[in-house]
């Protein structure tokens, strides 16, 4: 007879709420369990917001983008009067290669960052930002169709005071399967 081991929580018995448990035979998982959870896990992985050639999207009052086919286009908070672009035509980023690209500004307490990613295998996913405070989860905007590339952004709150340290580590951009899609090391 197999020993098999069940899981309950004694804080929640006692408490007098309904317990589930699982029963699964020492050393063996349950038949179909991990591919199941693989599964689950890839159907909610999120992917891109898609938007259409200059349509604008706020991420944060006064920190809007838009994209054309040519690149990437945006307004920070203390510039509102200056649109920025970065292109993605020009020849200065290789769409076969994995790649991200970073552009940041601070203002008011806030770093304001965003970039371009392009070139990973698979369907982008999210965007995590590793600074000396910890990490910052993103966003992700595209064209339709699949263009090779897209936008990411997010805000971050700058550090309280100077510590002399690097304050932006890296950018990740993860697929839907959780592998990375492509990555910029910082420092």
């Amino acid at each position: 007879m197999r020993t098999l081991v069940a899981v309950a929580a004694l804080t929640t018995l006692l408490a007098g709420a309904s317990t589930t448990s699982y029963a699964v035979s020492r050393g063996e998982t349950a038949h179909g369990a991990a591919t199941a959870v693989a599964e689950a896990a890839a159907r909610k992985a999120p992917t891109p917001r898609i938007v259409q050639p200059g349509e604008h999207v706020v991420a944060a009052p006064g920190f809007e983008f838009w994209m054309t086919a040519e690149g990437k286009h945006w307004l920070e908070p203390d510039l509102p009067d200056f649109p920025q672009f970065r292109s993605v035509v020009d020849g200065n980023i290789d769409l076969s290669r994995p790649g991200v690209s970073l552009q940041a500004s601070a203002f008011e307490g806030h770093y304001y960052l965003s970039g371009i990613y392009y070139g990973g295998k698979g369907t982008a996913s999210r965007v995590a930002v590793r600074t000396s405070t910890g990490t910052v989860h993103g966003k992700l905007i595209e064209l339709p169709g699949k263009p090779g590339w897209g936008v990411w952004y997010a805000v971050a709150d700058l550090p309280a005071r100077d510590d002399g340290q690097e304050f932006l580590r890296s950018v990740t951009v993860h697929d839907t399967q959780g592998g990375v899609y492509s990555r910029l090391s910082l420092g």
